[in-house]
């Protein structure tokens, strides 16, 4: 079966990353790593035996059969990116907060009518985490109030994630509201210098309208399972618990340690979901025969 080409924009973390997740794929294939400069990470890729060039988006664009573009860069970079991806034919998958395209978190969202479009967003690695299980407390509890607290290694928060803090906050709450369903969120997130790194932790409050806890055990332990068929690494570490219209549930995720460290858990589990959505797409790619060998 042929594999459909695949390009990254940005050899960083994020994106040195994919190589080894796309390089495990039944359907995709990383063709080509760009970046503006020469750096570390254009040699990794080479090493690896990625074709690289130095010429940004427009050697991406210039390349006819990659039909898939992850943008690993940084929110105002995919501001710029996204129109000349649009205009090319590329399917992009944006893992920045820019958020040009509709939130996607596989889990809750990932339909046919997503993949339509152009360009989707992957929220925040504190979105692909926590906005799950308010999506799943939301549906039979109904969330009037959800608020999260995102502990990060802070040895696993590189320059983008640094510079882009504030979107990552204002993005991962608005995602709370628009795909998990909460009427009202709240995020904060903490770098942890704590040696060794610890992994990433996410605290989940809702407050909700029906407190049968039961039913919202059941809905969230079915939700993880959904997850983990692309995140291996996520678990529960405290089941959810009430107090009153208080719901509290904690989640860990370690990541694989493909590229980075187990503890970078926050960036494995948005390169899995970046994964699960463009597999997704390319199944509908080969279905139609349109797949480049």
């Amino acid at each position: 079966m042929g594999k459909v080409k695949v390009g990254i924009i940005g050899p960083g973390n994020i994106g040195l990353d994919l190589l080894y997740k796309l390089g495990r794929s039944e359907y995709l294939t990383p063709e080509l790593i760009v970046n503006i400069r020469h750096s570390k990470g254009i040699d990794y890729a080479n090493n690896m035996g990625i074709r690289t060039s130095t010429r940004g988006v427009q050697a991406i664009i210039e390349e006819e059969d990659i039909k898939i573009v992850f943008d690993c860069t940084s929110a105002s970079a995919h501001l710029v990116h996204a129109p000349l991806l649009k205009e090319a034919g590329k399917f992009a998958i944006d893992l920045t907060p820019a958020a040009v395209g509709p939130y996607c978190v596989p889990a809750v969202n990932l339909t046919d009518d997503l993949l339509k479009g152009d360009n989707v967003n992957l929220v925040t690695c504190a979105g692909q985490a926590t906005v799950p299980i308010v999506a799943a407390i939301n549906e039979l509890a109904d969330v009037k109030y959800a608020e999260i607290v995102s502990s990060i290694s802070s040895k696993s928060a590189g320059p983008g994630t640094r510079r882009n803090i504030d979107e990552f906050t204002v993005t991962t709450g608005r995602a709370l509201r628009e795909v998990g369903g909460a009427d009202e969120s709240k995020v904060i997130i903490i770098l942890n210098p704590a040696e060794p790194p610890i992994y990433m932790r996410n605290t989940i409050y809702t407050k909700v309208k029906n407190t049968d806890i039961n039913v919202i055990k059941d809905s969230v332990y079915e939700m993880v399972d959904k997850i983990k068929e692309y995140v291996p690494g996520y678990r529960v570490m405290l089941e959810p618990i009430i107090q009153d219209d208080i719901v509290t549930t904690m989640i860990e995720v370690e990541g694989l340690g493909d590229y980075l460290p187990v503890y970078s858990g926050n960036l494995d589990i948005i390169n899995a979901a970046a994964v699960n959505i463009a597999e997704t797409y390319a199944k509908k790619i080969l279905a139609g025969g349109e797949a480049n060998a």
